[in-house]
């Protein structure tokens, strides 16, 4: 089959359904003549031509021609965004706080810290702890999230070991003091602010690894390590940790948040891949979760208790990991769309299809601008998706490629250095992921501030980077107004308010329409239970009005 068959192949096909049949049809096709193909290949397969472009071998040409020519198949079909019915949410009629709106600052009462818990402290921690403002101002506002509180810590430890974590803990229990954890100060909804003041306990000098286990494939770290860092120490060994949320991410903090990545359509998300786990609860107490066996029946499922719940049921100190092996090959693709509801329909068709991919990324056209204001590129501001295939060998393509990637929230900042963003995390179930990206793109597109759309398109996992001045109060309500429209549409598709970026203080509002009240109740009894003086991480995942 030559490359003139593949054209006119795909300029016969009459709808993306036959294009998706071409693509898998050409996929099964190539895969059977890949073994031949690498003997005869060099070292790599897919060289950077220019900023924008990749040479294909002879073999997978055809594969990655199908692939990135879905905007031949679509093109004179469907020449206009899909046009969505309008939704019933009054886009107008939106409030600055309280349970059905974002707190922009949020509120909590303050207690003085007693001089006796400070004395308790200092003789735990020697020199590793501070009452400087300017240290507890830092650790009271996260890195990359506009939500902001009355209050900042009143005191910053930094434990080096579980011992040391359980003794901070049982004190602040004592004097019934709040506590925050806190790690690489990454997350998004507020998770490590302390609206209540109290300790915040910076898990950063905890970082080692405990054990590697080869045979086993999995790994035993404290929960400063971060994941980047983790997978540096893994790579001699060729095992790595496959999930990859935000730079600067923590194996403590991905647990508290449930965090997933663009592999996790391959290897899952946090709740898959953790083993055990030993956290410090409320009353100093120190519980391991688990055995480090890959599966158990013994008794409640502690670990995915702990996994999620955001430092409000406890503090991790060791984290027992899966570990995977480092492919040997991977290629990867980039694939241009007419309309970001053609990238998402083909998505999903592929991932019908069986065909095994590591990674699935969605950019809008807005994205793609960011990306190359950023980076200086030149890449062709439509909508994109990027593959990740295993198969044949591309390494220094692949880094360059997911690098602008998992740069992305950095590269919308090109576009707007002064604002900050507001960060969307619907997840829907795949059949419903294209519907839900056209309808929330015609809002996006409609509204005056700058909005990019990145998904993780084969779990059906949404993110809308808001990009707003925080101190003009209409683009404050707007971006408000964009944030609940996607919620909403997406709870109205069977979907969540959060993928992978977890609860904290910005999603509590929509709970209660996502799972009911009895749930929320639930969570409340567990948590009373755990922590009956209410000092792990108040205020967070749980929404206040809920009581039993």
């Amino acid at each position: 089959m030559g490359f003139s068959f593949w054209l006119a192949c795909l300029r016969s096909c009459s709808n993306k359904s036959a294009f998706s049949k071409a693509f898998r049809d050409s996929f099964y096709h190539y895969k059977s003549q890949l073994n031949t193909c690498q003997k005869n290949l060099p070292s790599t397969i897919a060289e950077k031509t220019n900023s924008h472009a990749f040479s294909w071998s002879s073999c997978l040409l055809p594969l990655a021609f199908a692939v990135s020519a879905g905007s031949l198949t679509f093109q004179s079909h469907n020449n206009h965004p899909s046009l969505c019915e309008p939704s019933n949410l009054d886009s107008r009629k939106v409030t600055i706080g309280g349970k059905a709106s974002t707190e922009f600052v949020v509120k909590g009462t303050h207690k003085e810290v007693p001089q006796e818990l400070i004395d308790e402290l200092k003789a735990i921690c020697q020199d590793n702890m501070t009452l400087d403002y300017d240290e507890r101002f830092y650790h009271g506002k996260p890195q990359n999230s506009f939500h902001k509180a009355v209050n900042i810590p009143d005191v910053v430890v930094f434990p080096r070991s579980e011992e040391e974590v359980s003794q901070i803990v049982k004190s602040c229990n004592k004097h019934k003091v709040p506590i925050v954890p806190y790690g690489g100060a990454t997350s998004i909804e507020g998770h490590t602010l302390s609206p209540n003041g109290g300790v915040c306990i910076d898990m950063t000098l905890m970082k080692r690894v405990k054990a590697l286990h080869i045979r086993d494939m999995d790994v035993v770290v404290e929960p400063g390590i971060g994941w980047m860092e983790l997978n540096e120490y893994l790579e001699p060994y060729g095992l790595f940790f496959p999930l990859d949320p935000g730079p600067g991410a923590t194996i403590g903090g991905m647990c508290a948040t449930r965090c997933s990545g663009s592999l996790a359509v391959r290897y899952g998300t946090m709740r898959d891949n953790v083993i055990s786990l030993k956290v410090v609860l409320a009353n100093g107490i120190i519980v391991k979760t688990a055995s480090r066996a890959r599966k158990s029946a013994a008794g409640y499922d502690l670990t995915r208790l702990m996994i999620g719940s955001e430092g409000t049921l406890g503090v991790v100190t060791e984290v027992t990991l899966r570990l995977q092996k480092i492919p040997e090959h991977s290629v990867v693709a980039m694939c241009n769309f007419p309309t970001i509801k053609d990238a998402a329909d083909v998505a999903i068709d592929i991932m019908l299809s069986g065909i095994q991919v590591s990674r699935v990324e969605l950019l809008d056209e807005v994205q793609v601008r960011a990306v190359n204001i950023a980076n200086g590129k030149n890449l062709p501001e439509v909508p994109t998706l990027m593959f990740e295939f295993i198969g044949t060998e591309d390494p220094e393509a692949k880094k360059e490629l997911w690098k602008i990637r998992k740069e992305a929230l950095w590269a919308c900042f090109a576009m707007e250095p002064n604002f900050e963003a507001m960060i969307s995390d619907v997840c829907v179930p795949l059949s419903n992921l294209a519907e839900l990206i056209s309808r929330s793109k015609q809002e996006l597109d409609a509204s005056s501030l700058v909005c990019t759309v990145i998904a993780h398109a084969g779990d059906g996992n949404f993110h809308t980077v808001i990009l707003f001045d925080p101190n003009e109060e209409e683009h404050r309500r707007e971006a408000e107004r964009l944030n609940q429209f996607m919620v909403y549409t997406a709870l109205s598709m069977e979907g969540t308010c959060t993928g992978e970026h977890g609860v904290g203080t910005g999603k509590m509002k929509y709970l209660e329409k996502e799972l009911g009240i009895e749930a929320l109740q639930t969570m409340k009894r567990i948590k009373t239970a755990l922590d009956p003086n209410n000092i792990m991480n108040p205020g967070k995942l749980i929404p206040p009005h809920v009581c039993f």
